[in-house]
């Protein structure tokens, strides 16, 4: 997978996971919803702004996932896109990416 950052080697392994299943959810979103097969500059920005939030991420190893989370700290525009692109992402996640699919609702848990 191409990503857009290069990972701080502080940057705990949880956070890691998290910045690679949100791009993985973007890219899938941007290529069979919008139908683009690079990211837009609009998913770009999500993913951008998505990774930044989670480097600032204030629980690291012990961060649960982010509808469990009592901090919510995305900005409410960039919140609704994310919801938007999680909700078409998610059911079709198991289909791309099965292994982080069941990771997932499994931390949900």
């Amino acid at each position: 997978m191409n990503t857009l950052y290069a990972e701080n080697k502080t940057t705990s392994k949880r956070i890691r996971e998290e910045k690679e299943v949100v791009e993985k959810m973007i890219r899938l979103y941007c290529r069979k919803h919008e139908g683009n097969t690079e990211l837009c500059p609009s998913c770009r920005e999500l993913l951008e702004y998505a990774h930044c939030r989670l480097d600032r991420c204030r629980f690291g190893e012990e961060k649960p996932t982010c509808k469990k989370c009592a901090i919510h700290c995305y900005r409410p525009d960039m919140k609704e896109r994310v919801r938007i692109v999680m909700r078409w992402s998610g059911p079709r996640m198991i289909l791309h990416h099965p292994l982080d699919a069941i990771k997932h609702v499994f931390r949900e848990k």
